[in-house]
């Protein structure tokens, strides 16, 4: 999973980390800097359904709002960012080797899931 930050208005991408070490991760973050909310990806088919790891997402967010209730979760549909992510990496002129890194499309995956979020706010 690719952690992000909105620096004032501008989402970017921080790390990637693997899902067993996403709680830790966040919580040494948020000891260290000031978080408002925390904004997920919800994995869901392309015709709406929920996919298999959309329960793992949602069981994730439940252990949030109980651990951290002082710091609001909320889940982004991210269908399609992973094709908004290759195909960014494409127009950027990254090589194909560039564009298989699975941490780097992550990263642009979760910028753009929070760039959304941030549309939907407006």
């Amino acid at each position: 999973m690719a952690v992000t930050d909105m620096l004032q208005i501008v989402p970017g991408a921080l790390d990637t980390v693997n899902t067993s070490e996403l709680l830790p991760y966040l919580e040494a973050y948020i000891s260290k800097e000031p978080v408002e909310q925390i904004i997920i990806g919800e994995p869901f088919q392309t015709d709406g359904r929920p996919s298999e790891n959309l329960q793992r997402v949602r069981q994730f967010e439940n252990v949030w709002r109980k651990k951290h209730p002082e710091i609001p979760i909320e889940g982004v549909d991210e269908r399609f960012t992973s094709v908004l992510a290759h195909q960014t990496m494409i127009d950027s002129g990254l090589h194909k080797k560039a564009r298989q890194n699975k941490a780097l499309v992550d990263k642009i995956s979760a910028t753009i899931i929070l760039q959304e979020y941030l549309n939907r706010k407006r």
